[in-house]
């Protein structure tokens, strides 16, 4: 399917739903299960994130299996919520000894780890709820939604405002047209919380109840030190996505879905620099997305680590902590679903959602795919928010050159040096191809 008719299929069925809910092609799980039969549940990660996803797997089905690197964390959880699941430090041997016991795996872990876990999950026909940014990597965000395709698993990223009914209508209310033709997009987050553009830790001693090899998981090898494990991962290269992949999926969303913003032209970045090794404490990244049948061009403008779109441009309302603002020719639409400037409202259709995580069980029951499944919406999603990192990481010492962007070969034709941050080698032991 080529890019132009993938992009006409999405336009179709939005004004045919009155949102991009199902994209043309969209998967259902090949066998569907009986209302009365339950869910066999594992989870892969169950602190931070993993505490209410497996929470959430275990109120959906039956917890038979759980993995956590951390064995403080996976011995607390096996004993005070799911004394029935057995307990497992390692997702690899779970899926192998397991594997014929479980239905579905949640993935909860670092950003580095969530595409070997949910690839091996998926090519073993399960079916996987993966925590945002999705992958860590462009290259993993295509594969992934590839194989989840391939394999007709039910799947769903967690980035649970999708769900919500205010931001299905505002996405309406831009296909709708309630602003006119849109000329800008600005996404804003008040991340990094933690520590970020700072040297490498010093080596300490590893906790005895982390199992520190495994957490490393496919990144490359390096030792121990506090400002890893269990949080502040999300600000170094080799194992999160910073403040874009944390937040961007979240704050970027309702205008991806109302505007179809996926495969950019190009992103360009200004950063406050950094050693390619800890990300950035702020970045600046504009990314240009080409015209299509539906809308104009737009530029969309991602701001972190306190940065935030000019007051003049807000309609008199000032930025908060995170949030979203459209423009176009009639008016402003905050990411509340504010409209401002002249903007009127107008009635809509939506799909509405019995819940995120419901929509993931309906999903695996044979009903309709959930809406942020991964070939079909997550995965685009996450390759819009991951590309920016290509021009963070070209603005190491403070703005970079215009990272242009083929899509359809995952390349960048005009920036050397990408490559591993778009298709990364892992460590022996861990499954990318195959």
């Amino acid at each position: 399917m080529t890019h132009q008719v993938h992009r006409r299929s999405f336009l179709q069925t939005a004004g045919a739903l009155g949102i991009g809910y199902w994209i043309a092609g969209g998967v259902r799980a090949e066998e569907s299960k009986s209302p009365n039969e339950r869910i066999a549940m594992a989870s892969i990660g169950i602190g931070g994130k993993g505490g209410s996803d497996s929470a959430d797997a275990g109120k959906h089905g039956d917890m038979v299996a759980i993995c956590d690197v951390d064995e403080g964390r996976l011995n607390s959880a096996g004993e005070k919520k799911f004394p029935k699941a057995k307990r497992f430090v390692d997702y690899r041997k779970m899926l192998d000894e397991m594997g014929r016991s479980i239905d579905a795996v949640t993935v909860s872990t670092a950003d580095h780890s969530h595409a070997p876990a949910a690839l091996m999950a998926m090519r073993m026909g399960k079916h996987c709820f993966c925590q945002k940014p999705l992958t860590r990597t462009l290259y993993e965000a295509r594969l992934v939604g590839r194989v989840a395709r391939e394999k007709k698993v039910a799947t769903q990223m967690g980035n649970q405002g999708t769900a919500s009914d205010g931001l299905r209508r505002s996405a309406a209310w831009l296909r709708a047209g309630v602003l006119g033709k849109i000329s800008e997009v600005h996404i804003w987050t008040n991340r990094p919380i933690w520590p970020q553009g700072v040297a490498r830790p010093a080596p300490s001693k590893c906790p005895e109840t982390l199992k520190w090899d495994l957490w490393l998981g496919p990144s490359p090898q390096r030792p121990y030190a506090e400002g890893y494990h269990p949080f502040k991962w999300r600000g170094w290269w080799d194992f999160g996505t910073g403040a874009l992949g944390d937040m961007g999926c979240h704050n970027i969303n309702m205008a991806f879905m109302g505007l179809d913003l996926r495969d950019p032209a190009w992103v360009q970045a200004e950063t406050s620099g950094h050693n390619k090794d800890s990300f950035p404490s702020w970045s600046i990244v504009t990314y240009h997305f080409a015209a299509t049948d539906a809308r104009p061009e737009v530029k969309m403008v991602w701001y972190d680590g306190g940065k935030t779109p000019p007051e003049e441009i807000c309609g008199g309302k000032k930025p908060g902590a995170s949030g979203s603002l459209v423009i176009g020719e009639k008016g402003l639409l905050w990411g509340g679903g504010d409209l401002l400037g002249g903007a009127k409202p107008k009635d809509v259709t939506f799909p509405k959602s019995p819940g995120h995580f419901q929509e993931w069980v309906r999903a695996i029951r044979g009903g309709e795919p959930a809406m942020s499944n991964f070939p079909d919406y997550a995965g685009p999603l996450a390759e819009t928010v991951l590309l920016g990192n290509l021009a963070v990481w070209a603005a190491a010492s403070g703005k970079g050159d215009k990272v242009e962007w083929d899509a359809a070969n995952l390349k960048c034709p005009n920036v050397a040096g990408l490559e591993p941050l778009i298709k990364p080698a892992y460590r022996p032991g861990y499954t990318l191809d195959v």
